[in-house]
Formats: structure tokens, sequence, C-alpha cells
């Protein structure tokens, strides 16, 4: 066993010793290398960060709430022609399931309009705001954190107030400098007074331009816009009964919108668990595109490593008679071409997680939106595919050398 590791140092070392001879050549052999495993290890760490960064912002929203519209919430890259012609969901449907739910612990609701608002105050001005009218109970049920004076309550509903609640970009952007509470803002030429300001919330890689909303009642805002029927609804589940509520929910919707048993929903109902899964779906296709991108770097490199081991083989060949007429045997000389390919790309990995890592901290320092951190599984992952690419390309070339008749070896000039 001695004998065995003493020989494969002394391989190690020759195929070393041949890399430093030849550091330019090396490096334009790994290149490729270093591209594929730089492209899989920065993807997977910015998904990696996208991922986390979105599962907290899920469960900010609560862990215990379902969301209910007119088609699943989430992220949708193309409507169906059955889901846009959908009929909203209405005020009337959140009040049946707060009456026939009883394992829904309380139920907002929210209505809006999909085009942006923009808000004025003193002459300045933020285009591209959200604004949308509310029931009290949204505040609890988005665990929104009070910042600043008080939330409008059902008092306030009923009787229309003018008044308004505002998210901390809107906070951030007119008052700076003073007290919100008891100003007047102005949304699509109609005023309001501040009563309240919500913290800031978290928030995932796409702006969910949570930040950016002045919410005002849910009757104030149908007295301004009585046309306006998209309605999304909230719903809070009693501790442990999340897929009870979920079937209640559906229930009550069913009858109520004259779904038939044999037609599917023409609702949609999702959760933060649901969210969470969307996106890592997402994710994991944007991951898949990142390997087979890379795969070709990877392919490319391992060609190049091929193809310069068999040029090694050929500029070595009277070395190589030189070993075998004085006792090395085929599997030695199988092992030192063999080692050397592996260590070549093997530093070709080693150079590519260092410079993903480098460039995932430059994307978490200068791009703070964009989260970015490197998972362990990545780097190992780019250990093993660069190293296993040398194996497998420069085996070729190996066994080739291995072959190598002593006497033909030594007459090569």
């Amino acid at each position: 066993m001695r004998a065995y590791w003493q020989n494969v140092h002394e391989n190690l070392l020759l195929a070393l010793d041949t890399l430093r001879s030849h550091k330019f050549r090396s490096f334009l052999t790994i290149l490729g290398v270093v591209i594929g495993v730089l492209v899989v290890i920065l993807v997977a760490s910015i998904i990696a960060g996208m991922n986390r960064q979105m599962e907290d912002m899920a469960e900010d929203f609560g862990t215990n709430t379902l969301w209910v519209y007119k088609f699943d919430p989430g992220f949708h890259v193309r409507l169906t022609a059955e889901e846009r012609m959908r009929k909203p969901l209405t005020y009337e449907d959140a009040m049946a399931i707060r009456e026939q739910c009883p394992s829904a612990e309380a139920v907002a609701v929210e209505v809006f309009q999909w085009a942006a608002a923009t808000g004025k105050y003193k002459g300045q001005e933020m285009v591209g705001i959200s604004f949308e009218g509310a029931t009290p109970e949204v505040f609890g049920l988005s665990n929104s954190e009070l910042d600043d004076g008080r939330l409008f309550n059902e008092i306030d509903d009923l009787h229309r107030r003018n008044v308004a609640v505002v998210g901390a970009e809107i906070k951030e952007m007119f008052f700076q400098h003073e007290d919100p509470i008891g100003k007047t803002l102005e949304v699509n030429g109609h005023t309001f007074e501040i009563i309240g300001a919500v913290g800031k919330r978290k928030q995932a890689i796409m702006d969910m331009g949570i930040d950016r909303t002045v919410f005002i009642p849910y009757m104030t805002y149908k007295k301004f816009y009585p046309q306006v029927k998209e309605n999304f609804i909230s719903v809070s589940a009693a501790p442990g009964k999340l897929n009870q509520v979920t079937d209640e929910v559906t229930g009550v919707l069913r009858r109520r919108r004259g779904v038939k048993p044999s037609e599917k929903d023409n609702f949609g109902i999702g959760s933060s668990e649901s969210l969470i899964a969307q996106f890592h779906d997402m994710t994991n296709t944007i991951g898949l595109v990142a390997i087979a991108l890379s795969s070709i770097g990877l392919l490319v490199g391992g060609i190049g490593v091929m193809n310069i081991m068999l040029v090694s083989v050929t500029e070595r060949t009277r070395e190589i008679g030189v070993r075998k007429a004085i006792g090395a045997r085929r599997s030695d000389i199988t092992w030192q071409f063999l080692l050397e390919a592996v260590i070549l790309t093997a530093l070709g990995g080693i150079f590519g997680i260092a410079l993903a890592s480098l460039g995932s901290y430059l994307i978490r320092t200068y791009v703070p939106q964009l989260p970015s951190t490197v998972p362990i599984w990545s780097v190992a992952a780019g250990l093993v595919a660069s190293a296993s690419v040398g194996l497998f390309f420069g085996m070729w070339p190996a066994l080739k050398a291995a072959r190598l008749d002593p006497i033909v070896a030594l007459r090569h000039e």
C-alpha cells in the first residue's frame, strides 16, 4: 500500500511539473471549464438568494392566509382565454365566505384597478403608485405593522371617509422631514387625509409595489370608482385548519359562481406555500437552462483538454519510452496522464469557483435588490464536475500513452 501511494505521489509531482512548464497553454486549455463552472455557481448563488428572499416575503405575509382571486394568485407567463374572460369576485363573495366558513378567522377584501396611480403633495409628484380600497381586516391579514398614526376602521369604511394609510415609500418620498399624519395627499385628483403609515415590507426580487401603496376604506374607493370590479379576497385560517378552510372557501365560491360538479373551479386560491412552490419551479427551470449552457463550456473545455493531452503524448513519446525501459508499468503511465488532466480541469474548477464567489460578493454589494449567496452544494458540484471532465476526456490520451511500444517510443525524434 505504501508503494502504491508513493507511486501516486510521484505521478502527481510529474503532472504538476508539466503544468508549470506550460502555464499559458494550460490556462487556455481550462478556460472553457472556468467559464462553465463560473456560470453554474453564479446562477446557483443568485437563485438560492432569490428563493430565500421569496420565502421570507411569503412568510412575512402570513403562512396561515389564503389569497383568493378570479385566477390563481402567483406567477403567470400567460393566461388562457378562459381565465381572461372570468367574471371578477365580488364584495358579496367575501361576506359569504365570512359568514359560511367556520374555519376562517378573518376575511378581507381589496378593490383596485390595474392602472397605476399618481400621488401629489406640495408640488411633488410620485408616478406609478398602487391605489386600492380595502376593508380594515386587510392590515391584520397581511401582517402589516403600524409605523405611525392609526389604521382606518369599520366606522371610516361605513361613512366613506376620505382617509388614507400609506406605505413606507410614500412616506419616504413626501414626508422625509415632517409628520405625515393629518396631511392631505392627492391621488388621481382625489384628496385624502393621511391617518396612518405602515412599516416597510420584505420584498422579493420582483417588485410587488407593497410599499408604494395608498390604502383607503373599501366603500370610499367604491364612492369614487363604482365601476371598478376587480376584487381580491384574503382569508385567515384558524391554527391547523388551512386545508379545511380551503375546502370551505372552494365550496362557497363554487355554489355562488354556479360551477357544476363536472366543471373545474373558475377562480383561484393560493397560499404562501403555493407561491413559494411556483417560484421554485420557475427558478429551477432557469437553473436547468444555466446548467445546459454551462455544459457547453465544460464540453469545449474537455475537448480542449483531450487535444492538449494528445499533443503532450506526442511531444513526450521519448520520455514515455525511457520510463517504460526503466520499469514503468502501463498503469504508471496511465495515472501520470490522467492525473495531469484531472489536475488541469480541477484547477479550472477552482478558478471558476473563486471568480463566482467574487461575482456573488460584488452583486450582493452593488446590487442589493438582487440577492446572491453561494450554496455549498454548488461549490462541491463545481469541483466534482471539473475533475470529472478531466477524468473522462483524459482517458483516451492516457491509454494511448500507456500502450506505446517502448522500443518505438525510444526511437521517436
